[in-house]
């Protein structure tokens, strides 16, 4: 059986609880809460994209604090969210290789018989369903620019 990404933070939550494990506690408390602000704002269900875009949304505002707390000299701070930075990571999708991507982009161009830049907007959205959070949208864009340019 398939967990959501909501099933497996909550069944991770109430491990980190009976650990005593707090940080891990905190940061999946922190996680759930952006995740359930996004099925708000969107009123129902996240999809998969969708959840892996709000993870990814995280991991940047964590990676940025490590940033300035180390150029302030934070050590303990820049530690401490660079320890949430690798818990949000570990609930990622591997990012899609290069030569993935590629296939997926000639196989959707394809697929639609998409024959120039002009289509961008009809292979777009496909790309972005399969891809399901394993690329963002400027990798997926670039790759079908790069594709249909050389059909145009």
């Amino acid at each position: 059986m398939d967990q959501t990404l909501r099933q497996r933070l909550e069944a991770d939550m109430k491990t980190a609880m009976r650990a005593g494990d707090a940080a891990t506690r905190d940061t999946v408390r922190y996680i759930l809460a952006a995740v359930k602000n996004a099925e708000i704002e969107k009123r129902g269900a996240l999809a998969t994209a969708d959840e892996q875009a709000v993870l990814r949304r995280l991991g940047k505002q964590l990676a940025d604090a490590v940033e300035q707390y180390r150029a302030g000299n934070r050590a303990e701070l820049a530690q401490r969210e660079q320890a949430q930075l690798d818990i949000v990571q570990g609930y990622l999708a591997t990012e899609m290789s290069d030569e993935e991507l590629s296939a997926l982009v000639a196989a959707v161009v394809a697929e639609l018989g998409a024959s120039g830049p002009k289509e961008m907007g009809k292979v777009m959205p496909v790309l972005v369903e399969r891809a399901a959070g394993r690329a963002d949208g400027r990798r997926l864009s670039a790759a079908a620019r790069e594709a249909l340019a050389g059909r145009g």
